[in-house]
């Protein structure tokens, strides 16, 4: 989100631009309903049919699970195909958030600095 290289060190910046640059990364977020958090994989399964064809050559799919973002271990949860793309733009759309929250953090932390948080 940065436009120059002079945006880069926050310090640099007066409180007022920091205050503008804050405001204009905040209004970028947009949409924060359709962020998903985690990721999607693509799994192969054997069915465990003794008489198919999965059972001595190739798995049946490849199949998409989507894995949560969480503390420890999650389950993972089967992605239909139809919904394979819509939950790849939600998993985009978190990556975006997260920067533009890491943004706004360190600008609050540089007026944190100068005492200047409001």
């Amino acid at each position: 989100m940065s436009e120059n290289k002079n945006d880069q060190d926050l310090t640099v910046l007066s409180t007022r631009r920091l205050l503008t640059r804050r405001r204009k990364v905040a209004a970028g977020i947009g949409d924060v309903e359709r962020v998903l958090a985690g990721s999607l994989v693509q799994q192969t399964r054997r069915c465990g049919k003794r008489d198919c064809r999965c059972a001595d050559g190739a798995p049946h799919g490849p199949y998409s699970y989507f894995s949560p973002r969480r503390h420890g271990r999650g389950r993972l949860k089967y992605v239909p195909a139809a919904l394979a793309d819509v939950v790849g733009r939600y998993l985009h759309r978190q990556g975006e958030v997260d920067t533009a929250l890491a943004e706004i953090s360190a600008i609050n932390a540089e007026l944190l600095a100068r005492g200047e948080l409001s």
